[in-house]
């Protein structure tokens, strides 16, 4: 369970899947403000959306309130294809829809079920791994798509770890996919610090609250999948 940036070579193996990680965007000037911040990021954000083969009102994410909610996505009549209250987007795997979620220190999850397609997209930050949202995902992916979990690829984004934070929440996402029963060679770790790379990845710790967002993507352009 190892990997920098090519974490998600297992999730983009799968057909018909694409996924990827922004990382800090040169040149843009960050505050404390994270809505102006990201209006500032959003060109940049829409060019990783169009070079996945998207459109930006493909786009789904989460209001990321630091618990264990999560939603299928599409979800009808949502503004600006925000889903309240949740931290965790789920797709059948449907043509056409792309999730996205933002970090600055917490976890990214990436869940694909290579037999379903099924996706998701996890926001794991402190609260949500204490809360295991990760296993509350796994079990709402099994219920809406008949999802198993040994055909679950996971991939775990770049997050904040010691000596920067007082807590090592990749490891601990890490046990609860294993303990929910994903393969060991199916969990991928990224196994960098966004604390100890800030000048890679944004840091809410290090930047003291005034930085940006990473976006994590996936979504799939083709219906090129197993049947179940």
């Amino acid at each position: 369970m190892t990997g920098a940036l090519s974490f998600l070579d297992r999730v983009l193996a799968v057909p018909g899947v694409e996924a990827s990680f922004v990382p800090r965007i040169p040149g843009i000037p960050v505050s404390g403000d994270k809505g102006a911040t990201l209006r500032l990021l959003e060109p940049a954000h829409r060019n990783a959306v169009a070079r996945r083969g998207f459109e930006w009102d493909d786009l789904w994410r989460a209001e990321q309130v630091h618990g264990n909610a999560v939603a299928v996505a599409p979800a009808g009549g949502v503004e600006e294809r925000i889903v309240a209250g949740v931290d965790g987007l789920l797709t059948s795997g449907r043509q056409g829809v792309v999730l996205g979620i933002y970090v600055a220190d917490c976890a990214a999850v990436y869940l694909c079920d290579r037999r379903t397609g099924a996706l998701g997209l996890v926001h794991s930050g402190k609260n949500g791994t204490e809360q295991a949202i990760v296993l509350r995902a796994l079990e709402r992916m099994a219920a809406e798509f008949g999802s198993q979990a040994g055909d679950i690829e996971a991939a775990i984004s770049p997050c904040i770890r010691p000596p920067c934070y007082e807590v090592d929440i990749a490891p601990r996402i890490a046990e609860q996919l294993l303990a929910g029963g994903v393969p060991p060679e199916q969990v991928v770790m990224s196994g960098l610090c966004t604390g100890q790379n800030a000048g890679e990845f944004y840091s809410y710790r290090v930047e003291r609250g005034k930085t940006g967002r990473m976006l994590a993507l996936m979504g799939r352009r083709t219906e090129n999948v197993e049947s179940s």
